[in-house]
């Protein structure tokens, strides 16, 4: 089964690479796709790639990441067993928010992915994954202050997930007063993660 997915994603992931869909195909150094387990039961969605990502093709790999990489510590995870993705496959000039637009152009690539990986949880980084997955779920969306630690159940194109809001590490680099919040939001999705599981290596 794993392996019909990892090939699934990697058809989804030639379909980035070569997407022209919006202006953003003209200005990337290199399409993101996303990466990481093809059965993963924890799937991360952030909002775009930045720089480095830009040039190595791989989401979260700059400072972000590295945070990242730290709150999965926190929550009892290795990068190796979740799937990272954005819900806009390329990066925006100087790092601006996604237009409506791209987030538009990319969607269809958003929903194969869950579909193909059939995440159990997805951890939505930033405010602007949580709206996308909110109204996918025709849910209205206000503030990732609001939203986040608190998971919620969606369904989205006919997948029930339990998804978990949360700060991208990006505002947590930038402001160090919210690192606490967000490490508070990985011990919650440890929990959620031992809901489901006997020791790590069972569940995952």
């Amino acid at each position: 089964m794993c392996e019909e997915r990892r090939r699934a994603l990697e058809a989804v992931a030639e379909d980035v690479l070569s997407c022209k869909r919006c202006p953003l195909h003209a200005t990337r150094t290199r399409a993101v796709p996303g990466e990481g387990d093809p059965c993963a039961r924890v799937m991360f969605v952030g909002e775009a790639p930045g720089y480095n990502e830009d040039l190595q093709g791989r989401p979260f790999v700059g400072a972000a990441g590295n945070l990242l990489n730290e709150m999965l510590k926190v929550a009892g995870l290795n990068r190796e067993w979740v799937f990272i993705t954005n819900v806009v496959k390329c990066r925006p000039p100087n790092n601006r928010d996604p237009a409506e637009e791209e987030v538009e152009a990319c969607k269809p690539y958003l929903l194969r992915q869950l579909k193909v990986i059939q995440p159990e949880i997805v951890v939505c980084l930033g405010r602007h994954s949580a709206r996308v997955l909110f109204e996918l779920a025709g849910l209205r969306f206000e503030s990732i202050m609001r939203a986040r630690g608190e998971p919620r159940r969606l369904t989205v194109s006919g997948l029930e997930i339990l998804c978990l809001p949360t700060l991208h590490p990006a505002a947590a680099l930038y402001n160090p007063r919210l690192r606490n919040l967000l490490e508070t939001d990985f011990r919650t999705l440890a929990r959620l993660t031992s809901t489901h599981r006997e020791g790590l290596e069972r569940w995952f």
